[in-house]
């Protein structure tokens, strides 16, 4: 029997972010995302993310897995409005079933049957601002059209998702950065901008929609939420010169343009940032913490998908005292250090689960 999946204590608080890493996996790791595929998969993502209310801050679809930095806020406390449920049905539904749903609401409200209207909401609603709902409504989604498309049954991912719980800040933007330069790891691209189905090259290239809006939000609030930051793609021009030094990325000369400066030690890429960059960077204390974490990005870090919990001390802290039932009675907290590959990071990012062994 499974577990339940664990869900930060404080998923239901408007003032603290709930994040999570999430990947999924083909199973026997085929490689069955081609373009059609990838292209496919992000728009039923992009229209689960309209619909539930949850928010895609990183993503990237490589050839056999997927990976998302997904926000989950609370259901707003009024609840939604008709107006705001219609919408969101829309990005879903045909315009047909919406102009039905619309009429039963009409036809409540007339006869003064709140009970009904509130029944009508909840028909919907209950998919809604649930970590669990979207992910399994995505990969539904997608398994259907892909069977369909290929003439196959059956399933098509190997397991359940795994989640790792990410804190606002430092963590979300360094997980963020991971996701993003997964392509550059599997040895697909050597600038994270080349690879048009994740968010640093959505919000790079334009995407889909030609202007990259969407991934740019994201983005920024991965990168600026623990300053109460929200989605404003208008400071993405600010935010791209720390995201792509997290990255281990120099700046290129033009807007949207980035370069990547590698050296290669026993089959290692370790970035490099340019002079400017690395002294504009010294300003603000963060340079030799970046330089150090962006390597550590080049590398697979097990704690990313594995960890359960990744943040501050204290984040970390706080998850493990709301579930203090996941671990032996010997435990007596939540904090590990990071090590192995992940080891630039300790002291800065700390883990829920120890993984001394083969990290």
């Amino acid at each position: 029997m499974s577990s339940k999946r664990w869900l930060a204590p404080w998923k239901d608080s408007a003032e603290k972010p709930a994040m999570y890493h999430c990947i999924s996996r083909v199973v026997d790791r085929r490689l069955v995302f081609g373009p059609a595929e990838r292209e496919r998969f992000r728009a039923i993502m992009r229209m689960q993310e309209k619909f539930s209310g949850c928010r895609i801050l990183s993503y990237c679809l490589m050839s056999n897995h997927i990976h998302l930095l997904l926000e989950v806020p609370p259901m707003p406390a009024d609840g939604l409005s008709d107006a705001e449920l219609l919408e969101r049905l829309s990005a879903i539904q045909t315009e047909a079933f919406v102009a039905v749903v619309s009429k039963e609401l009409s036809d409540a409200h007339k006869a003064g049957n709140e009970a009904l209207v509130a029944e009508i909401h909840a028909r919907f609603t209950y998919r809604m601002h649930d970590l669990g709902e979207f992910m399994k409504t995505v990969l539904q989604r997608f398994t259907r059209w892909f069977n369909r498309t290929h003439n196959r049954t059956g399933t098509l991912w190997e397991e359940r998702f795994r989640s790792v719980i990410v804190e606002s800040g430092i963590a979300a933007r360094t997980v963020a950065a991971y996701i993003d330069l997964n392509p550059v790891r599997a040895g697909m691209v050597s600038d994270p901008a080349e690879y048009r189905w994740s968010s640093y090259g959505e919000a790079v290239g334009g995407g889909p929609k030609g202007n990259g809006k969407k991934a740019r939000e994201g983005l920024v609030r991965a990168c600026m939420s623990h300053q109460g930051a929200g989605f404003e793609a208008e400071k993405w021009k600010e935010i791209s010169r720390v995201y792509r030094r997290a990255m281990g990325l120099a700046l290129g000369r033009k807007s949207g343009n980035a370069t990547t400066e590698n050296t290669i030690k026993k089959g290692i890429v370790r970035p490099q940032l340019n002079t400017a960059e690395a002294l504009e960077a010294k300003e603000n204390g963060t340079v030799l913490p970046d330089l150090g974490m962006a390597g550590m990005l080049r590398c697979r870090v097990r704690y990313f998908s594995d960890g359960a919990v990744i943040g501050s001390k204290a984040f970390v802290n706080e998850a493990y005292a709301g579930a203090k039932e996941r671990f032996s009675a010997k435990r007596r907290d939540g904090p590990r250090k990071l090590r192995g590959a992940a080891s630039p990071a300790a002291g800065i990012l700390w883990s829920a689960r120890d993984l001394r062994l083969r990290v």
